[in-house]
């Protein structure tokens, strides 16, 4: 049980935290990968070398720090923790070898005239609290999954059913049960852990679902990026008649019901979660905006696709931005980055009480979010994902 005194402790590394955080949590992945290889397939090393992974934890960290007498202002930070966790199938066993590599760390770096004993032992409880409460959530989210119709715990065998490229560089996957029973539900915007066999490494990632349940298989769409050990993978070594193991959806970045018109807008590969979200509100009288960038019409997957919805239903209206000119047929509705006019022109009619949906690169979710306060929509009614470690878009 983490002591008021301790919770005062814990509170006053904040200082050492913001700025010395990213030092100390850069140390400990490499304590915790080097001497722990049966973790590594939780992480993504291309992010370890980029350095989003240390600095997500290091603000994860941070924010718990902050808040721990009042964990509840953590707000969305958890749950999205436990989505993570649980598409990657985190389990019990690695919390007490995460939280010794990371008081370790914590000592280390920090040196003993500031992690003395007292320091550690406060950091020791809690961590011990948090894991406690991450490994509760994650529990009743493994449990769940399992009851539901269709549902499953663990992993589960899939087969290649259809590989389709949609544009230069993604692909999209349909994967059917071996065991040919039923597929659980997900909530558009969901993704779904994967994990592969690349050599003599187990990897696994979550891509977005890319198509609206049916109950029978589910679809993701994959770019390949340059030196990506499981999109390459992917790419040219899973083909139709493959076998892979998936983890059951997950994910908090999903479409919540409303009236407002509904304003969807993806950068790249970011179009994939948008799919399905726009597939179910299409299935109302929802007003909705669909916004997509891309670099040029060659690498703009689903555009047939959008080109065909809108013309069966009139409630959507779709845009189209590219970096680079059109030499083309199908020419995009605006060349070069998405700035404020032309997003100004593209919301709909006098009125900036919309629900937006935003995912693509850091870059280009910042500019848009930005963009988006200036022009009166309120932040509560913006959500957004990332594909890698989240961090702050202010």
């Amino acid at each position: 049980m983490l002591t008021a005194k301790q919770k005062s402790i814990v509170s006053a590394t904040v200082p050492l935290l913001e700025t010395g955080g990213e030092a100390l949590t850069t140390h400990f992945y490499s304590i915790l990968l080097t001497e722990h290889p049966q973790v590594r397939p939780l992480f993504n090393q291309a992010h370890q070398a980029s350095g989003d992974q240390p600095r997500a934890l290091a603000n994860g960290v941070l924010m718990y720090a902050k808040h721990i007498d009042r964990l509840e202002a953590l707000g969305p930070l958890a749950q999205q923790i436990v989505n993570k966790h649980v598409a990657l199938q985190v389990q019990p066993e690695h919390y007490p070898i995460v939280g010794a590599c990371l008081l370790r760390a914590i000592r280390e770096v920090l040196g003993p005239d500031i992690a003395t004993d007292e320091v550690i032992a406060a950091w020791a409880a809690a961590y011990g609290e948090l894991a406690d409460l991450l490994i509760g959530a994650e529990g009743s989210v493994y449990d769940s999954n399992a009851k539901a119709l269709g549902g499953w715990r663990g992993g589960r065998a899939f087969k290649v059913v259809r590989k389709e490229a949609e544009s230069d560089e993604i692909v999209s996957f349909y994967f059917a049960p071996v065991d040919q029973q039923p597929v659980m539900d997900f909530q558009p915007g969901q993704y779904i852990g994967i994990r592969l066999n690349v050599g003599d490494d187990d990897i696994r990632r979550n891509y977005s679902l890319s198509a609206a349940p049916n109950g029978s298989t589910y679809r993701i769409s994959v770019k390949r990026e340059e030196g990506g050990v499981a999109s390459c993978h992917l790419h040219d070594h899973v083909h139709e008649g493959s076998e892979v193991e998936l983890f059951a959806p997950s994910g908090a970045f999903t479409l919540q019901a409303g009236d407002r018109p509904l304003v969807l807008i993806s950068g790249g590969v970011g179009i994939t979660p948008t799919l399905a979200m726009l597939d179910a509100a299409l299935k109302t009288s929802r007003v909705v905006h669909f916004i997509h960038c891309a670099r040029n019409r060659g690498v703009h997957a689903f555009r047939h696709t959008i080109e065909a919805l809108a013309e069966k239903h009139s409630q959507l209206k779709r845009f189209y931005c590219y970096d680079e000119a059109n030499q083309g047929s199908e020419p995009p509705h605006a060349v070069g980055r998405l700035d404020l006019p032309t997003l100004s022109q593209w919301l709909p009619a006098g009125t900036a009480d919309v629900d937006a949906y935003l995912l693509g690169p850091k870059p280009f979710m910042k500019q848009v979010k930005a963009a988006l306060r200036t022009l009166g929509v309120p932040d509560a009614q913006v959500r957004y994902e990332f594909f890698g470690p989240a961090s702050a878009l202010e």
